[in-house]
């Protein structure tokens, strides 16, 4: 019987390589991202039955990812595993298209029961901040509070690895654009923000949980 196939994503080859045994006696780990763009390609190419990402990467964090992983793919199954015991963090990942939150501290009993419940369609979040999470979902003001400022996707892209230290030439040959579309990209961003300098984005980036 064949098992279920996971794709993993950590920017830690360290941690990588201790999920990947954690999982071996239940899936066939079919690959292994460390960043967000590198999982959103291979992700296209292995067509795995999950997705385990961690939220913090380079170049494009796991929320961002997710996102554009449901937009290709709306049956992708993904798989949060993070260090942020943090309730907005859940809630964001599971909005994106998550289908599981489980921090890294409780992997090695809850990975692979997430792993289970998403590929079976269901949703699971760790115990440990279930309820806020559940609140935070239902929570009405949040939602009316929700998407004040919004960015595109891209706008997003940019904000990240110029919060990274990226160069304007850097950033475009990752996005494969002009070096002038992404600074109309920076300027688009700007104007919508009310910001001005690298510093002020790098903040909004920390503050608004892009990096």
């Amino acid at each position: 019987m064949n098992r279920p196939r996971v794709l993993l994503a950590d920017d830690h080859t360290v941690v990588s390589e201790g999920i990947r045994r954690l999982l071996d006696p239940h899936f066939e780990v079919v690959g292994v991202a460390s960043d967000g763009r590198a999982l959103v390609e291979a992700a296209e190419q292995l067509k795995p039955d999950a997705i385990v990402a961690d939220i913090t990467m380079p170049l494009l964090n796991g929320i961002e990812a997710a996102r554009q992983l449901k937009k290709a793919n709306p049956r992708a199954r993904i798989v949060f595993l993070t260090m942020h015991p943090d309730a907005t963090y859940a809630t964001e990942a599971l909005e994106a298209g998550g289908s599981g939150y489980v921090l890294k501290t409780c992997a090695g009993f809850e990975l692979v029961t997430a792993i289970r419940e998403a590929i079976k369609g269901r949703r699971y979040v760790t115990p440990v901040i279930g309820m806020p999470v559940m609140r935070s979902l239902l929570d009405p003001v949040r939602k009316q509070n929700q998407g004040k400022v919004r960015l595109t996707a891209r706008q997003r892209e940019v904000l990240q690895m110029v919060a990274e230290g990226h160069s304007a030439q850097e950033i475009a040959d990752i996005l494969q654009v002009s070096v002038r579309m992404v600074e109309f990209h920076r300027r688009r961003l700007e104007e919508r923000l009310g910001l001005h300098t690298t510093a002020e984005l790098t903040q909004y980036a920390i503050r608004s949980r892009v990096i």
